[in-house]
C-alpha cells in the first residue's frame, strides 16, 4: 500500500496530507499562518506522523506542490521534501500548484481558472477544463477586463485563489463565477501525486527547483481615441 506525505506552502496555507493509493486520509493545514512556514512546517509534519501512527518508513514518497507562488514558502516546502527524500531514499513527486488549486472546483461543464496574487495587478493563472486538462499552461499576467474574454464568451469561468479578489473588481462578465476565500491545499495533491507516482513520474531529487515563474506578460497600450 503506497503512503504518501504531501506538501503545499506556495501562498500563507501551511499544509501537510497523507494518503493511500491517492485518497486522502489525513489534513492538516493553517490559512492563516503569515507565511511562518519556517516554523510551521516541519511540526506539521511530525505530527500528522505521530496523530496517524505513520513511520517515516512506510512512505512510499513525498510530493510537493512545484509553484508558482511564493519564492520563500515554495523554497521552504521543496527544500523539506527533498530533505526527507533524501533520508528516506524515495521518489519525490512534484505537483503543479494552479493544477491542483484547479481541483477543488468540482463541476460537469465549464472552465476553471485558478489564480494565485503575485502583486498590484498580477497573477500567476492556467485554465483547465471541467475535467481538469490543461487548456493553457500556466502563466504569469496582468489582470484587464478582457484578460479571458475568449473564454467567458464560450462558457461559464470558474474562478478560484487568493487573485479572486482583485478580479472580480474588474471581470464583470455574467459567465464569471467567482470562488472566494480558497488557497491550495495538499489535500488536492494527493491524486495527481499517486497518478504520477504509479507512472514513475518523479523529480531527480539533487538538481528540481521549484517553479518560480517571475516573468509577466507585457500588455500593449491601447491606441488613443
Amino acid at each position: 500500500m503506497s503512503i504518501l506525505l504531501s506538501i503545499e506552502t506556495a501562498t500563507t496555507n501551511c499544509s501537510v496530507s497523507l494518503s493511500k493509493e491517492g485518497e486522502t486520509f489525513a489534513l492538516l493545514e493553517d490559512y492563516n499562518n503569515n507565511y511562518s512556514h519556517a516554523e510551521r512546517l516541519h511540526v506539521f509534519i511530525e505530527q500528522i506522523l505521530q496523530e496517524n501512527n505513520i513511520l517515516k518508513s512506510d512512505l512510499a514518497a513525498i510530493a510537493v506542490s512545484k509553484g508558482p507562488g511564493s519564492y520563500t514558502g515554495l523554497r521552504i516546502g521543496v527544500s523539506a521534501a527533498k530533505g526527507l527524500c533524501f533520508a528516506l531514499g524515495i521518489p519525490l513527486i512534484a505537483v503543479p500548484t494552479l493544477e491542483s488549486l484547479a481541483h477543488q472546483v468540482v463541476i460537469k461543464e465549464g472552465i476553471i481558472i485558478p489564480l494565485l496574487d503575485a502583486r498590484r495587478m498580477e497573477v500567476y493563472s492556467a485554465v483547465y477544463q471541467a475535467d481538469y486538462n490543461t487548456i493553457r499552461n500556466t502563466r504569469a499576467e496582468v489582470l484587464t477586463e478582457e484578460i479571458y474574454l475568449n473564454y467567458l464568451k464560450e462558457s461559464h469561468v470558474y474562478f478560484i485563489g487568493n487573485g479572486v479578489e482583485k478580479a472580480k473588481e474588474i471581470i464583470k462578465h455574467d459567465n464569471a463565477f467567482f470562488v472566494e476565500g480558497k488557497l491550495p491545499s495538499a489535500n488536492e495533491i494527493s491524486a495527481i501525486a499517486y497518478n504520477k507516482y504509479k507512472k514513475n513520474d518523479i523529480e531527480d531529487v539533487a538538481y528540481f527547483e521549484p517553479y518560480y515563474l517571475k516573468d509577466f506578460v507585457a500588455l500593449k497600450p491601447k491606441p488613443k481615441s
